[in-house]
């Protein structure tokens, strides 16, 4: 009976990496497309805007993981210029993952 729970893991640990670099690749395209206009997307930049905290700081402030919900109910913040928006499922994981890529 443990065959099949092993056999999950299994499948699950080779195709990790694989997906991993997807959501990866995937997540530096949305921040580059949605966010870096105001947030430093890439590390060691300083952000466009003041008020904008680079991507790298947020990453390394709080646990990626812990934003997922905050990225599926919609970021709201304290200043004008930070548009409201969700997030798809599978967009919160290529966030997640662009951003577990910049802790240090």
């Amino acid at each position: 009976m443990l065959r099949l729970p092993i056999l999950t893991l299994l499948i699950a640990l080779a195709v990790s990496p694989a997906v991993l670099a997807a959501d990866l690749a995937d997540g530096r395209r949305l921040v580059q497309d949605k966010c870096a206009a105001c947030h430093a997307v890439e590390p060691r930049t300083p952000s466009p805007h003041q008020d904008a905290p680079p991507f790298a700081d947020v990453a390394n402030r709080y646990k990626p993981e812990d934003l997922a919900e905050a990225f599926a109910e919609g970021i709201v913040v304290g200043h004008p210029d930070m548009p409201e928006f969700t997030l798809t499922p599978n967009e919160i994981d290529a966030l997640i993952a662009y951003l577990e890529s910049l802790r240090r």
